[in-house]
C-alpha cells in the first residue's frame, strides 16, 4: 500500500508540473504559440494557487467583445493603486501581443509570472502588471499571415476586427481596445512600460533589437537616467545571457550596412503615447528570422532584467518620475513634431550577414539575399539625434466648446483636470485660422490624417456657452494636452480628422441675388473696391472669372461666416477670472 500511495504521489507531483508548463514548453519543438484560450485557463489556473501575490483584472471591453485581462504581481499582497503609491512602490506595466503574429510576449509572460511565484522572486518595492493578450481580436484569427517569419507554427492576424492595426490608434483611440488600455494606464501610473514585438526588414545577427524613447523627445530628467544608466544596464545585462541587442532602426539605403536610422514613435504608437504620460517606455523587436523559441527566451531575458533594475533603482525612478511631473507641469514651450539631425552623426558596430544578389527565379531580374556563411561585424554611421521642427508655447488654458465630445471623454480617460463654465460668457483669447493643410488622398487607420498645417492666430471675442470646458496647462499631463490641441502637432486631434467638420462652409448665398447687393457694397465701401482691384491686377484668373469676384466680394463682408476654418478650441493668454464648476 504504501508502495502504491508513493507512485501516486509521485505521478500527482508530476502531472502538478506538467499543468504548470506553458503550450509553448509542451510543444516538443518549441514553436508554438499559444491561442487566446491557452493564454487565459493558464492565468486563472496560476491564479487558485497564488490568490495572495496574483490577481486577474478585466478591463473595458475590446473590438471583439472580450474584455482586456491584466495580470497583477504584487509581493506585498497589496493591489490597490493608491496603497501601492503611498508605499512608494514602482509600477512596470508590460504589454503582450498587440500584433498577434508577434506573439514571443504572451509566451514569454506566461513562463516569467509563473517563474517568479513559484521561486518566490517576485521583487518587493515593484508591482508588475502585464497585459495578458492586447489585440484578442486578432488573436482569434488565427492562421499565417506573416510568411517571411520563421514561426510559430500558426498565430494571429496583424489587424484587430475593425481591421485596425492597435499600435498605430493610441493617440486617437478609435479601438475599444485603446480605451481599455488607456483606462489600465492611467488606473496603474506605471513608471516604465514596455510594448513587446517582433521585427521584419534586413537579416543580421541579433535575435533582439530595442527601441527606447528617442532621447530628444523624451523629458531631459528621464532621458538623462535612461541613456546612462537604464539603457546601458539593459544592453550589457542581455548580451551577458547570450542575446546582445543593437538599437532598431531602418537603413539608411534600405542597407543596414549603410547606416541605420533611430526609429521615433510618435504618440499614435504606445510608446510615444505613454512618453506624453512621462513614462519611461521601451519596444523589443526580436528578429522574425531567428527560431521561435530563441526569440521567446530572448524576451524572457530582457524583461526579468528590467524587473531587476526597477528594483535595483525603485526609490530614484519614483524621485525621477515626480522631478519630471513637476518640471512639466510649468513647461512652457512645447515640442510638436521632430526630423531626424542628419548632420549628427554617430557609429556603432553592427553584427550583420553580406548582401549579396542573384537572378530571381521569379522575375529573372536581380534579387536581394542574406548570406550567412559570410558573417561580419564593421561599424557603421547611426543617426540617433531629432531635431524638434514645430513648437507651441502652452497658453494659460484651452477654452473646448462641450461639442467635441470625444476630445473631453479622452482627457477625462487620461486624467485631464477639467472645469466649466459656469454660464455664457464672452472672452477675449487667442483663435487658430486653418491657413494650409494636406491631407492624405488615401486612408490610414481609418482616416485621412492633416500634415503641413498653417496657422493664422487672431486675437478676438469669442462667445462660449455654460458647460463649456477650461483646461488649465499647470499639469503634469501637459505634453498631452499641448500636442492633442496644438493642430501643428504630428498626431494632434486635428490631424487626425477630430475637428474636420470646421473645415468646410454652412452657408452660401444665390449669386443672381448677391450680384447687386455686391455691387452696392462695392459702391459703398473704396476700401473693399480697392482690394478687389488689387487681386485682380495680380491674378489673372480672378480677373477673367465672375463667379470668383463675386465670392471675394462675399469672403471679405460681414457676411461670410467667422467660423469658417476657424479651430474651434481657444488660447486664454492671460489669467482670467472665470465663474468656474
Amino acid at each position: 500500500m504504501k508502495i502504491f500511495l508513493s507512485a501516486l504521489f509521485i505521478s500527482f507531483i508530476s502531472l502538478q508540473a506538467k499543468a504548470q508548463l506553458t503550450p509553448f514548453e509542451l510543444h516538443k519543438d518549441k514553436n508554438y504559440t499559444a491561442t487566446y484560450a491557452q493564454v487565459i485557463d493558464y492565468y486563472q489556473k496560476l491564479g487558485k494557487q497564488y490568490p495572495q501575490q496574483m490577481k486577474l483584472l478585466n478591463y473595458g471591453m475590446t473590438d471583439v467583445g472580450k474584455p482586456l485581462t491584466l495580470i497583477v504581481l504584487s509581493h506585498d499582497n497589496v493591489f490597490d493603486t493608491s496603497l501601492i503609491k503611498k508605499q512608494n512602490k514602482r509600477v512596470l506595466l508590460i504589454n503582450n501581443g498587440i500584433h498577434p503574429g508577434e506573439p514571443e510576449g504572451i509566451d514569454a509572460s506566461m513562463m516569467l509570472v509563473r517563474d517568479l511565484l513559484k521561486k518566490n522572486l517576485l521583487p518587493k518595492d515593484v508591482v508588475i502588471c502585464l497585459i495578458a493578450l492586447y489585440n484578442i481580436d486578432g488573436s482569434l484569427n488565427r492562421g499565417l499571415s506573416r510568411l517571411s517569419q520563421n514561426g510559430p507554427e500558426a498565430y494571429g492576424f496583424r489587424g484587430n476586427y475593425r481591421n485596425l492595426d492597435l499600435n498605430r490608434d493610441f493617440i486617437k483611440a478609435d479601438s475599444r481596445n485603446a480605451l481599455a488600455f488607456e483606462q489600465i494606464l492611467n488606473t496603474w501610473k506605471p513608471e516604465i512600460f514596455l510594448d513587446n514585438h517582433t521585427s521584419d526588414g534586413a537579416d543580421y545577427q541579433y535575435v533582439m533589437t530595442l527601441i527606447e524613447t528617442q532621447k530628444e523627445k523624451q523629458n531631459p530628467i528621464l532621458a538623462n537616467y535612461t541613456t546612462k544608466t537604464l539603457t546601458p544596464y539593459l544592453y550589457s545585462h542581455m548580451k551577458k545571457s547570450g542575446y546582445e541587442m543593437i538599437p532598431y532602426g531602418a537603413g539608411e539605403e534600405g542597407l543596414p550596412d549603410s547606416g541605420i536610422v533611430s526609429f521615433l514613435e510618435t504618440p499614435r504608437f504606445a510608446t510615444g503615447f505613454t512618453a506624453q504620460h512621462n513614462i519611461i517606455s521601451y519596444i523589443t523587436e526580436t528578429h522574425m528570422l531567428k527560431p521561435f523559441d530563441k526569440r521567446v527566451y530572448a524576451t524572457y531575458d530582457f524583461m526579468q532584467h528590467l524587473i531587476d533594475i526597477n528594483q535595483r533603482d525603485a526609490k530614484l525612478i519614483g524621485e525621477l518620475k515626480q522631478k519630471t511631473d513637476e518640471q512639466v507641469a510649468q513647461q512652457k514651450t512645447f515640442a510638436l513634431n521632430w526630423e531626424v539631425n542628419r548632420e549628427a552623426i554617430d557609429t556603432i558596430t553592427f553584427k550583420g550577414y553580406s548582401a549579396e544578389y542573384k537572378t530571381s527565379e521569379v522575375s529573372g531580374l536581380k534579387r536581394l539575399y542574406y548570406d550567412r556563411n559570410k558573417p561580419y561585424s564593421k561599424t557603421i554611421k547611426y543617426w540617433n539625434t531629432y531635431k524638434v521642427t514645430a513648437t507651441a508655447d502652452k497658453p494659460v488654458a484651452y477654452i473646448i466648446p462641450q461639442a467635441w465630445g470625444k476630445v473631453i471623454d479622452l482627457f477625462r480617460l487620461n486624467g485631464v483636470k477639467l472645469k466649466q463654465l459656469t454660464h455664457d460668457t464672452t472672452l477675449t483669447l487667442q483663435m487658430y485660422y486653418i491657413a494650409d493643410y494636406k491631407t492624405s488622398q488615401r486612408p490610414y487607420e481609418g482616416h485621412y490624417p492633416h500634415t503641413g498645417v498653417k496657422l493664422n492666430p487672431v486675437d478676438m471675442p469669442v462667445k462660449f456657452y455654460s458647460g463649456d470646458y477650461v483646461v488649465y496647462t499647470n499639469q503634469p499631463i501637459n505634453r498631452y494636452i499641448v500636442e492633442t490641441l496644438e493642430p501643428q502637432g504630428v498626431d494632434s486631434f486635428f490631424a487626425w480628422n477630430f475637428f474636420d467638420s470646421m473645415l468646410s462652409e454652412k452657408e452660401h448665398y444665390s449669386d443672381y441675388v448677391f450680384e447687386d447687393m455686391a455691387a452696392d457694397m462695392l459702391k459703398k465701401d473704396p476700401e473693399l473696391r480697392k482690394k478687389l482691384d488689387d487681386a485682380k491686377s495680380k491674378d489673372p484668373k480672378l480677373a477673367g472669372n465672375a463667379d470668383a469676384q463675386l465670392f471675394f466680394v462675399y469672403r471679405n463682408s460681414a457676411y461670410f461666416e467667422k467660423t469658417f476654418m476657424r479651430y474651434p478650441v481657444g488660447r486664454l493668454l492671460t489669467d482670467t477670472k472665470l465663474d468656474l464648476k
